[in-house]
């Protein structure tokens, strides 16, 4: 019998598309109506609603000062390629073009509107590093599954509101709102609340030899968002 290997990327979709399809079988109900709970690449997109990863950034080497998330705005993609310095990431989200950067809090794009920054941002233990960025599309009342990455997760929301419940309490995400951040490791589990369609943009700065999210069936949380929802209407 031939031995075969994988590459480290093909390993991490193997292990995501395992997960998708766990997350499936314990949450029917939420699979059939949008991606699982979980995140899927956009190429897979079949649907408005849900996670989907645009980009995955491996990371050259980080400044050893605390970490942003720097979001950029531009008109087109070929401006924002110009500008775009060492570990920027070009990107089309909901019809807009971005230029996510991981750098120092004084950094800046020559170019474009800056938006955000957003952090610091804690590196988990690892000796590389991988940015994933994502669109999230909720409606409210939708949920993620109850999960964890093996980095830090963050969320710049656009529109409408989130609801992040951990172990720790709850964050409320809104535009203007601080960010919501959550440290590497950590359970959780994100609804959409209020009463608008939620429209998020979201960074997980993670180990890049790792799968980006994993369940955390160690953790059962008490849907405290729920309250936070009615709070919000």
């Amino acid at each position: 019998m031939r031995a075969f290997s994988l590459s480290p990327t093909a390993v991490r979709e193997a292990a995501r598309r395992l997960i998708a399809t766990v997350m499936c079988l314990a949450v029917p109900i939420v699979c059939s109506a949008q991606t699982g709970g979980a995140c899927i690449p956009v190429s897979e997109r079949t649907t408005e609603f849900g996670c989907f990863v645009h980009a995955e950034e491996h990371l050259q080497a980080l400044p050893p000062t605390p970490l942003f998330w720097h979001i950029d705005r531009f008109a087109s993609r070929s401006t924002a390629e110009a500008v775009k310095t060492k570990n920027g990431t070009v990107v089309d989200i909901l019809g807009q073009v971005w230029l996510f950067t991981i750098a120092d809090q004084s950094w800046r794009s020559s170019a474009g509107e800056h938006v955000a920054d957003v952090g610091p941002l804690k590196l988990p233990a690892a000796k590389s590093f991988m940015a994933t960025y994502m669109e999230g599309n909720f409606k409210p009342g939708m949920q993620s599954t109850v999960h964890r990455h093996p980095g830090t997760e963050a969320w710049f929301v656009l529109s409408g509101a989130q609801c992040l419940e951990t172990p720790h309490g709850e964050q409320i995400g809104r535009p203007g709102a601080p960010p919501v951040i959550v440290p590497p490791g950590i359970p959780m589990l994100l609804t959409g609340i209020g009463k608008e369609q939620g429209h998020w943009l979201v960074l997980i700065l993670m180990d890049a030899t790792m799968p980006r999210g994993s369940p955390a069936d160690d953790w059962t949380p008490r849907h405290t968002c729920g309250r936070a929802d009615a709070v919000q209407n």
